[in-house]
């Protein structure tokens, strides 16, 4: 499909050549000029129009290709990305629009993010306190009732990391936090943490931000010992630009019409009030994924059941 230029200029030559085939025939009926010398006069006056149309248009549409590219940037993420405004015509007021329009939808995201910061370093507190105070408990109280409390604080704990680091996970990769990584062997420092966990695979070295990368293996793992079955088997291969990590272990698998929203936040296939989950994981695995370049899916296997596979993209580390 031609672009919106090339549509326009295109456009603007066939009236020319209209134009010069009616002057033709319009000319072969009567007296005058020869034929031929008619013929090059309106064909020179056509392509001269042309030529001078030419940039015209295609200013125009560049113009409407950079307010393109800057949509897009948008929703790749990049909120402080703008279009520069130009003119006084349809054109500038449109970016004059989106401009505005990112404006609102940064400072939003902006004030999430904060509100969510704010809200969990706030939370921090009062969870320190009741921990130091179950700490002084000893044996005053009830041992189970105090060995449930210690259990809901390190939940509650838990729930607000997960929250910080989602907070975090939008803001670009900073340059200084890359580093060259074997994923094969971080995964296997974070599978030792494990029991019943089969890994094999190839070395593949990413440039990465390895903390980030444990986070996602971590999850990846807490959930299969939490939902699946043992044993768990896990595999790194290499992929085009990086790696693929593969998770699956012997349980039921996740059922077809849940295998997209198991990375919704706090979704769960089935409502569990005994789970200790953060309801957070795979989300975090989907958007770890997704920063590294690549991403986060549960695909059915051979056997009927499933697994996760996540691919990952080595990062640029020059500036």
């Amino acid at each position: 499909m031609p672009r919106l230029y090339q549509s326009f200029y295109l456009t603007l030559l066939g009236c020319n050549l209209l134009f010069v085939f009616s002057a033709i025939v319009l000319r072969h009926s009567v007296n005058g000029l020869p034929l031929e010398l008619w013929s090059v006069i309106f064909i020179a006056m056509s392509l001269l129009l042309s030529l001078v149309s030419y940039p015209l248009v295609r200013r125009l549409t560049l113009r409407l290709e950079r307010l393109q590219a800057m949509v897009e940037l948008l929703g790749k993420g990049e909120l402080g990305a703008r279009v520069p405004v130009e003119g006084r015509d349809e054109v500038a007021r449109l970016a004059r629009y989106i401009n505005a329009t990112a404006g609102h939808i940064e400072a939003l995201v902006s004030a999430q993010k904060s509100l969510l910061s704010n809200a969990s370093h706030e939370l921090r507190t009062p969870l320190t306190r009741i921990r130091l105070t179950v700490a002084l408990m000893k044996d005053s109280a009830d041992p189970k009732r105090k060995a449930e409390l210690e259990q809901d604080i390190a939940e509650l704990d838990a729930l607000l990391e997960e929250i910080l680091l989602a907070s975090r996970l939008d803001a670009p990769v900073e340059q200084g936090a890359l580093e060259e990584v074997d994923l094969l062997a971080l995964v296997a420092e974070e599978c030792a943490r494990y029991e019943g966990v089969d890994l094999h695979g190839t070395p593949v070295l990413l440039q990465a931000q390895p903390r980030l990368l444990r986070r996602l293996v971590r999850n990846l793992l807490e959930n299969a010992q939490r939902y699946g079955q043992a044993p768990i088997e896990v595999a790194v291969d290499p992929a085009a630009g990086g790696a693929a990590l593969k998770v699956k272990d012997a349980g039921p698998g996740v059922a077809a019409e849940h295998r997209e929203r198991v990375f919704e936040p706090f979704f769960r296939c089935q409502p569990d009030t005994s789970s200790t989950g953060t309801g957070l994981g795979l989300a975090l695995v989907r958007q770890i994924a997704r920063l590294h370049g690549g991403d986060a899916r549960c695909e059915p296997t051979a056997d009927g059941r499933s697994h996760f596979v996540v691919s990952l993209v080595s990062q640029n580390s020059e500036p």
